[in-house]
């Protein structure tokens, strides 16, 4: 992993930001080398209401985020903590095009693509009985640390499936170094062409 990594998590008010969606907390852990050297947590104030059943799911409440910094502090400290790395998330569509609106609405610029989690698993974990967070940690005992639909456990928990889906991968490529490019090929690919890749990469 010679790259630097930083993987994200938002939790949000809703699925899309195009339907008022906005983002209520937020984690990274930055990866180099295959360990953590930093982490940021953050609830956020979006100037907006959290509804019912998303509280529900997440345990965040209006009266939290009420105090939180707002949306502009906590985005401008993800952009610094961030412009050197290449982004990881579970589902990492979800996370980027979050990550792209509330940049986009202060100038920030964030790149648009990222190593997928959910993706990778996929393709290198098909016999799994589903491919959420919470089962892949399960299956392959990885420790949560607390409960999910809370930005840093899920951040960490990916983190830590991201550098295991990093050894499976340098143990089928015969010990070479997993590259970014590599992985983003492989999160494109069908599952039946994953050894061919890593063939023509040893």
């Amino acid at each position: 992993m010679n790259n630097k990594y930083a993987v994200l998590d938002f939790e949000t008010t809703g699925l899309s930001p195009n339907m008022g969606a906005r983002v209520t907390e937020v984690a990274v852990v930055i990866l180099h080398n295959g360990q953590v050297i930093d982490r940021y947590q953050s609830l956020i104030n979006a100037g907006v209401r959290i509804p019912t059943e998303i509280t529900q799911i997440t345990g965040i409440t209006n009266a939290m985020v009420k105090s939180a910094p707002p949306v502009a502090q906590v985005m401008r400290e993800v952009h610094a903590r961030t412009s050197d790395a290449v982004f990881v998330a579970h589902n990492a569509s979800f996370d980027m095009k979050f990550l792209q609106f509330e940049g986009s609405r202060l100038g920030l610029q964030f790149p648009s693509s990222a190593c997928c989690t959910l993706l990778l698993a996929r393709r290198l974990y098909p016999h799994m009985p589903n491919h959420k967070l919470a089962t892949l940690a399960a299956e392959l005992n990885i420790s949560s640390g607390g409960a999910y639909h809370r930005a840093l456990v899920d951040t960490e928990v990916t983190a830590n499936l991201f550098m295991r889906i990093i050894e499976d991968l340098r143990h089928r490529a015969a010990g070479k170094v997993i590259t970014t490019a590599l992985l983003q090929r492989l999160q494109k690919a069908k599952a039946a062409d994953i050894n061919t890749l890593l063939q023509r990469h040893c």
